[in-house]
């Protein structure tokens, strides 16, 4: 059985893999693992522990070969292959979404949007992601290779549509609606709630805790 990884283990690589894609693109060959802590505040033990759970990368007196370290990481985090997204609702968020640039970069193709009202189907985000029915949301998750679901409705009808997401055997969704989801238990889903964030940083504020400003 695969050694189970955590969510702060997942989400330190992204981590890593961003820095590292900043290190290749200013033509930096070499990393070692106290320069990587010390970009994420981090224990170099606890970096080397994170990437040793998936092999032996790192050259002793040398450190991680930028190139190769960044590619090992795409392919742990299936960067490699490309992920087809759709988005659901094709409002302010879900339109701005659908733009956004830097999923391409990073492999994700954002294929489809899907809304409920009528006037929308059939038309295109300015980067040409066309508006499709809510309806039809099996039919085209199979025909483009649907794989990741992203959620941008109100909260209302948050649950009704994750539902259909789940019917249309998508098995990854990213909910940006506020308030808890349920979901299979082979249903992965991660929310984003931008209300949670700003009050955590409120709190820090009324604190007055370092490093908040």
């Amino acid at each position: 059985m695969a050694e189970q990884v955590s969510e702060q283990t997942t989400n330190r690589l992204s981590l890593y893999l961003r820095f590292l894609n900043k290190l290749d693109a200013d033509g930096v060959r070499t990393v070692s693992s106290k320069v990587l802590a010390a970009e994420f505040d981090l224990n170099a033990a606890l970096i080397r522990k994170d990437l040793s759970r998936f092999g032996d990368f790192g050259v002793r007196g040398v450190g991680y070969v930028v190139k190769d370290l960044k590619q090992r990481l795409r392919q742990i985090l299936g960067l490699d292959r490309r992920l087809n997204v759709a988005i659901i609702g094709a409002g302010n968020l879900g339109l701005a979404l659908a733009d956004y640039p830097g999923f391409r970069q990073d492999g994700f193709r954002i294929v489809a949007l899907f809304d409920t009202l009528d006037a929308k189907v059939g038309r295109e985000s300015r980067s040409g992601v066309r508006i499709h029915h809510i309806e039809d949301l099996k039919r085209v998750a199979r025909r483009e290779g649907i794989t990741i679901a992203v959620i941008a409705v109100p909260a209302g009808v948050a649950q009704t549509v994750v539902n259909t997401v789940v019917e249309a055997s998508i098995k990854a969704v990213l909910n940006f609606s506020p308030g808890s989801l349920r979901v299979p238990r082979d249903v992965k889903l991660k929310s984003v709630d931008f209300t949670v964030s700003l009050e955590s940083l409120s709190f820090h504020l009324a604190r007055g805790e370092p490093g908040v400003s």
